[in-house]
């Protein structure tokens, strides 16, 4: 048997380098394929990323023509798209509870009053006017008060209250009376303070008076004066005038004849003004006189604010008149 002969060296060595240069060259072909195959898998993410950024730059209309947008403007796009759906959402809510909601009736102003009231009012009719003589009659019978309430006449007049000769002021005397015991007061000298407390003042002093006004006792609810005494009323004017009784010439408190005011004061006499809106405010008397005794009174007033009239007036004098008692329902009179 014949034996092989072993290759020389040089040619084992040079085998092996060829060897081991096709295993380097297998392993980096293999390597590379890898690498592009992971290299495809991020590109395909990257697409993915960028159609989601996309479809959000669409939805705010404001997509960057040429370049690249910062990171502060991408957040600010997606916080202004959150808070647009988050604003559909709350009016979709909204909706939603308005349909839900029942709707509630607004009830008249005469459905929120009490009972007695509903009940008086239903024996007025408010598309009608009544004549003085019914107005009298039905105030009495729509009183919804335990107590004896007052009756108050409401005339609204055509005047400018701002001119001189339209501010309308007066004051009567009631024929029966306003249903009010009235204390009053005299200020005056020595000798008329006896013939006043004969007439039915309730107090008649003289600088007495003036030490209780410096205290703010008011004790009365009429003063009458001397005109020689008016000079010393001037310092107490802010404390009388917004009380309505600091004494006027044109009321009658201002007088010479005290005995005659003071009788006058006890009748019942009332002083009436209009106010800033051209309107009479007046009370006429208690609902326990009848119809027949406001209705003296009533027309007693009316006589006297028809007489008051200005001569420079040359449209409608009186435009309305109301009737009410205390917390009544109102009753529209007859101008006419």
């Amino acid at each position: 048997m014949v034996e092989a002969k072993k290759p020389p060296k040089k040619v084992i060595k040079t085998a092996k380098a060829e060897l081991k240069k096709a295993e380097e060259q297998a392993v980096k072909e293999t390597l590379k394929d890898v690498k592009q195959l992971v290299e495809t898998e991020q590109i395909a993410e990257t697409i993915v990323k960028a159609e989601k950024e996309l479809a959000k730059k669409a939805k705010i209309g404001k997509i960057a023509k040429a370049g690249k947008r910062s990171t502060k403007a991408i957040k600010e796009a997606e916080a202004k798209v959150a808070k647009e759906e988050r604003k559909a959402h709350l009016k979709e809510t909204e909706a939603t509870e308005k349909k839900a909601k029942p709707v509630i009736k607004t009830r008249t102003r005469l459905e929120r009053q009490g009972k007695k009231l509903q009940d008086a009012s239903k024996l007025i009719d408010k598309n009608k006017e009544y004549s003085l003589k019914e107005a009298c009659e039905l105030v009495v019978k729509t009183s919804p008060v335990k107590f004896d309430a007052t009756v108050e006449l409401h005339v609204r007049l055509g005047v400018d209250p701002k001119l001189s000769d339209q501010n309308i002021r007066a004051s009567l005397v009631l024929p029966n009376g306003t249903g009010k015991t009235a204390r009053v007061a005299v200020i005056a000298e020595a000798d008329k303070l006896e013939t006043a407390k004969k007439a039915g003042a309730d107090i008649a002093l003289g600088d007495e008076l003036l030490q209780q006004l410096e205290k703010s006792q008011i004790n009365f609810d009429v003063l009458i004066a001397t005109p020689t005494q008016m000079p010393k009323l001037g310092k107490y004017a802010k404390l009388l005038g917004p009380k309505g009784l600091m004494p006027n010439p044109k009321s009658g408190t201002v007088t010479i004849n005290v005995a005659k005011a003071v009788k006058e004061a006890k009748a019942g006499k009332v002083e009436y003004r209009i106010d800033a809106n051209s309107i009479i405010h007046l009370g006429i008397g208690k609902i326990s006189f009848g119809g027949a005794k406001l209705l003296a009174n009533a027309e007693a007033i009316l006589d006297n604010i028809k007489a008051a009239k200005p001569a420079s007036l040359k449209s409608t004098y009186i435009l309305s008149i109301f009737m009410a008692s205390s917390m009544g329902p109102s009753i529209k009179i007859s101008v006419a």
